[in-house]
């Protein structure tokens, strides 16, 4: 058998394949380097910044610092909102061995109560474990030294200290002022809706009502920032820097302290309200609405019961009676309702007309009474102020018709908001034949005119109105707005408020004034008036006129009787004057409700202990050196 021959290996051809082969790897290798060199490029010259970012972003966090709000004075300086410095007991849960035993023990040795251990838990579950959660906020004396004594044996748990709203003269300026209290999540959606959600990041608390409510935007400051480095489970492991954050505006109020306790001290034990304010300007002496609460309540965490309380009350201390009650005006507004007699002819300063005692629309068996049961008379525009004769009145809002009564009294600023700078203001109701029709779907009567002559049926106004209305009369026209705020202090620059007027009542014969004021002075010197005892012998001469509001319509054969029916039935007694007559300085305003008595036995010897307030005040400022 012939033997196959070996065959001979084809070298050139390897060595062919071998060089392709390296080209290829090389050209594998070069892309791969290529790919990474790109991405290398992206990764640090492109996209630096990006990632710089992030990875500052995880390692520096941004932590919000709360500005001081601005403190609140009263005209002659005094505080009347502050920032108290306060202790609280803070823990941070995870640095706590045994959370539950932890608890039981503080429980014992500083009396937390349920409502503190549920407050806590409500806290604790929405932080993270690694921050520090309130256990008890505002801590006593006796508390603070208790666990200080003792805190070696609590780690994570210490003593903060924090500020916090604290207004020193209590339930007398709650109404005037308002308060702050925690931000809810209304509150939150409002801030976020205007686009400052990101200034209250530090912020646990926001004005609600009255000036601290209105000027929250001057009060709260602005938001400032530290940077601090943290790991990565977000605890804190230095600062970097820090941008402090700018305190709040303060504000001057016109609000007289002394004034304001003193008429909180002559209105005590009834409900109502009383104001003092400065015709010339619209400045709020004082404002009291009673009864009244504590806003510390609030600032400082209100507890369950005590929001029950106020809430439950029949006496309804929430409502801002000065601003927001609506009171039948009574007799106070006859002066206004003269002047409007005169302006339309339907009378002159000599016209009279008799008073049996009672008024009787033609056709209607119905007699509307007058309060003096036997009659004043033969009464003119001068007698029926003076004497408050109110056939006279019901003769004259019959002639004049509700709806130009009413478009008068809308000049003076009843039926709409005086605009006074807190946000809880009622316009109450000056009603007319349209009001009527929009609001029940019924005619206007002749008989609820007659009410309208004498400030009942449905008209109600508020203390303020009253007060502006008092204003435009010693004013003779001139009609101010109504203010609380008088300077906004701005690093050391006082900045004064602005001082606004709404459009003045102009009368075609302007001597028509002064027949009313004429008038209302004799209210408070006539022997024919019923309000001259309550200020006679006074230093200063005033003006004014009292009201009895009926609350409960008594029947036409019944007989009123103050003591023997429900309180909340009884009668208010109102009063509106001013001081001096000859250059006015002051409005006074009086409302008190469901009182035994009226205007003239009531509500005038307040207003006379107001203005007396006022006048010896007056007298220390102007003699101080």
């Amino acid at each position: 058998m012939r033997k196959r021959r070996t065959a001979i290996r084809d070298r050139h051809a390897e060595a062919a394949l071998f060089g392709r082969r390296v080209i290829f790897s090389l050209v594998v290798v070069v892309a791969v380097f290529g790919v990474l060199l790109v991405n290398m490029y992206q990764l640090q010259v492109v996209d630096f910044q990006t990632f710089q970012t992030r990875s500052n972003d995880n390692r520096i966090k941004v932590v919000p610092l709360a500005p001081n709000r601005g403190i609140i004075y009263d005209r002659h300086g005094r505080i009347l909102a502050e920032n108290r410095p306060v202790l609280s007991l803070e823990l941070i849960p995870e640095r706590v061995p045994n959370l539950e035993q932890t608890l039981a023990d503080l429980t014992e040795l500083l009396g937390l109560t349920t409502e503190d251990l549920e407050r806590f838990e409500r806290n604790r579950l929405r932080e993270r474990r690694f921050e520090q959660v309130i256990l008890l906020d505002q801590l006593s004396e006796q508390q603070a030294a208790t666990f200080a004594a003792r805190q070696h044996e609590y780690p994570g748990i210490s003593i903060e200290a924090r500020l916090v709203r604290h207004y020193p003269y209590g339930e007398a300026l709650t109404h005037a002022l308002g308060y702050v209290a925690k931000i809810n999540q209304r509150d939150a959606e409002r801030l976020k809706a205007k686009g400052v959600a990101a200034n209250y990041a530090a912020t646990r608390t926001i004005g609600k009502l009255g000036v601290e409510g209105y000027y929250e935007e001057q009060l709260h400051g602005t938001v400032g920032y530290q940077q601090v480095e943290v790991d990565i489970h977000g605890r804190q492991l230095r600062t970097l820097a820090v941008e402090p954050p700018i305190p709040g505006q303060d504000l001057v109020l016109e609000i007289d302290v002394e004034l304001q306790q003193a008429a909180q001290e002559i209105l005590a034990g009834n409900r109502g309200s009383l104001i003092l304010m400065d015709p010339r300007d619209g400045a709020i002496l004082a404002m009291v609405s009673q009864p009244s609460y504590d806003p510390n309540w609030f600032a400082q965490g209100i507890t369950v019961a005590q929001y029950q309380s106020l809430l439950n009350s029949r006496h309804s201390p929430l409502l801002n009676r000065a601003t927001q009650g609506g009171y039948p005006p009574a007799s106070t507004i006859k002066p206004h309702l003269g002047i409007v007699g005169l302006e339309e002819g339907i009378v002159t300063a000599d016209t009279r007309i008799w008073d049996p005692g009672w008024y009787q629309i033609k056709g209607v068996n119905h007699r509307y009474r007058d309060w003096l049961s036997w009659g004043h008379g033969w009464v003119d525009i001068n007698t029926a102020i003076i004497e408050s004769c109110d056939t006279y009145y019901y003769d004259l809002a019959l002639k004049l018709g509700v709806d130009t009564i009413s478009e008068h009294m809308t000049q003076y600023g009843f039926g709409e908001r005086t605009g006074i700078d807190i946000g809880e203001e009622s316009a109450a109701v000056m009603p007319s034949r349209g009001w009527k029709r929009a609001r029940f779907n019924q005619p206007w009567y002749a008989g609820e005119t007659v009410s309208i002559g004498i400030g009942q049926s449905y008209w109600t106004v508020t203390p303020m109105q009253l007060a502006v209305s008092t204003a435009v009369l010693a004013n003779r026209g001139k009609r101010p707005v109504p203010r609380l705020l008088r300077a906004i202090q701005d690093g050391g620059i006082e900045l004064p408020a602005v001082v606004e007027e709404r459009l003045p009542v102009q009368l075609k014969n302007p001597e028509h004034w002064e027949i009313a004021l004429d008038a209302m002075q004799g209210v408070v010197t006539s022997i024919k008036s019923s309000s001259r005892r309550a200020f006679s012998d006074t230093p200063y001469t005033s003006a004014g006129k009292t009201g009895t509001a009926q609350v409960k319509s008594i029947g036409q054969d019944e007989e009123y009787d103050a003591e023997a029916i429900d309180e909340r039935f009884r009668d208010n007694a109102m009063y509106i004057g001013f001081a001096p007559v000859e250059a006015p300085e002051v409005v006074v305003v009086v409302a008190a409700e469901n009182v035994i008595g009226g205007g003239s036995s009531v509500a005038a010897p307040m207003a006379r202990q107001l203005l007396d307030a006022y006048f010896k005040a007056d007298e220390v400022v102007a003699n101080a050196p």
